[in-house]
């Protein structure tokens, strides 16, 4: 079985301009225990990116960190 990589600084916010200035990403949302990331866009789109191995969920996470403005990241809370 081949093994996938990732490298996170294979990335830069440029790979993900694009020249529709119309919409963008508003909003991310990281549940680090369901191990989701939700993306929430200006005009009402949402993508959802479910990860089944942690190992998948911290590469996401990671890009995330590197391509998203800290102000539109945030985090769910675990339940105590």
């Amino acid at each position: 079985m081949e093994e996938n990589t990732f490298d996170v600084d294979d990335y830069s916010k440029q790979d993900f301009d694009t020249e529709d200035d119309e919409a963008w990403i508003t909003r991310c949302v990281v549940d680090p225990v369901r191990r989701t990331v939700s993306l929430y866009s200006n005009e009402g789109g949402e993508k959802h990116v479910e990860c089944e191995e942690v190992e998948e969920f911290m590469n996401v996470l990671s890009l995330v960190r590197k391509i998203m403005p800290d102000d539109i990241v945030t985090y769910v809370s675990p339940l105590i």
